[in-house]
């Protein structure tokens, strides 16, 4: 099956692949909406590209190293996990 020979969509069905186009080192590409991403077709080859922005993943990584540090360090100076030694001494 060519991608010519791919069946239209209905105008009421939920569309998860683009149109392909071809670009001028000759690759196919169609994008994909669920997961999103590409698929670049080259040479027989078909490839899928996850659209993933790493900036964005290492931001949130670090915001959440951030916000377990702080809460960790709110809990330990709250309640030190050491014994208390304020207390009535008994002899």
């Amino acid at each position: 099956m060519t991608l010519r020979g791919l069946p239209r969509r209905a105008e009421n069905t939920l569309r998860l692949f683009g149109e392909p186009y071809e670009t001028p080192d000759g690759t196919t590409v169609i994008t994909v909406t669920s997961p999103p991403g590409v698929f670049a077709i080259r040479e027989g080859e078909a490839k899928f590209e996850p659209a993933v922005d790493a900036t964005r993943v290492a931001l949130l990584a670090v915001g959440t190293g951030l916000v377990a540090a702080t809460l960790g360090t709110l809990a330990v100076l709250r309640r030190p996990p050491w014994p208390d030694l304020t207390g009535r001494w008994e002899r």
